[in-house]
């Protein structure tokens, strides 16, 4: 390996090691989250010309973005009550429903959150979707998709910018993979460990906005039974059926602390 690229991957590791809230979680963060945020924004729109939201007018629709604003203002509320709100810093959130019977959802950099129809017979209710929504606001917090797109951009040995600019095709790629955009990539971008730690950060947040952080074991069986013999997107790259319940439920004491029934 050449000095020059060793220095780089030293210097990266210095500036990039962070700390995700909750889990306390050391991670390696090299790229600055607003060029992520204007990269991904360019794809996320992409997206959306290719498979317009379902109408606002659209019951369901309503209830994703009723959820979501729940979700938005206590993930605020909690960052900024232990020094961490600038995780969330530029964010300009929105919530589209969009009709696909793919079992999935994202959420891309800045707070861009994109549900499929063909979640809402598992999710069933506002809690079940909570539940899903506040695992892919905690993927966009936790800064999972950075992490990824950083040990790919280490594995160059360039910077983002000049990878972009010599491997377009390359950058693009591995943007999409790292952020999940699209029906066929989806929650595969992430790793088991990053699935657990959404899962902990998820109930916290769901928790603080109302909703009832102890339907999540149930929710992830009727996951589970989707599959047969090809497990559906969602579950593909996730902990294993058995262990995410039991790790569910043993976080499930501390998510507690936090839950406001709602009136």
């Amino acid at each position: 390996m050449k000095k020059k690229t060793i220095l780089f991957l030293l210097l990266v590791f210095i500036i990039g090691c962070a700390t995700v809230p909750i889990t306390g979680r050391k991670q390696f963060n090299l790229l600055p989250e607003s060029e992520l945020m204007s990269m991904s924004l360019t794809q996320y729109r992409q997206f959306l010309d290719s498979m317009p939201p379902v109408p606002a007018s659209d019951a369901n629709a309503q209830m994703v973005k009723r959820i979501g604003e729940r979700l938005a203002a206590s993930a605020t509320e909690f960052l900024n009550a232990n020094g961490a709100g600038d995780r969330v810093a530029g964010f300009n959130w929105e919530f589209n429903l969009v009709k696909d019977n793919t079992v999935n959802a994202w959420c891309m950099p800045g707070g861009k959150v994109v549900v499929y129809t063909g979640i809402l017979p598992v999710t069933k209710d506002e809690t079940g979707l909570a539940l899903v929504m506040g695992h892919e606001i905690a993927h966009a917090i936790a800064r999972h998709g950075n992490e990824r797109m950083s040990q790919s951009v280490a594995i160059q040995g360039i910077g983002l910018a000049a990878m972009a600019s010599t491997k377009p095709s390359l950058t693009r790629d591995l943007l999409l993979q790292s952020f999940g955009i699209g029906s066929q990539l989806g929650m595969l971008a992430y790793s088991r460990s990053h699935e657990s730690e959404a899962d902990k950060m998820g109930l916290v947040f769901m928790a603080m906005a109302g909703y009832d952080p102890r339907g999540a074991p149930e929710f992830w069986k009727r996951m589970a039974a989707q599959g047969g013999p090809k497990p559906p997107e969602l579950l593909s790259t996730h902990p294993n059926d058995e262990k995410r319940v039991a790790d569910l439920e043993a976080y499930m004491p501390e998510a507690m602390k936090y839950y406001k029934p709602r009136p």
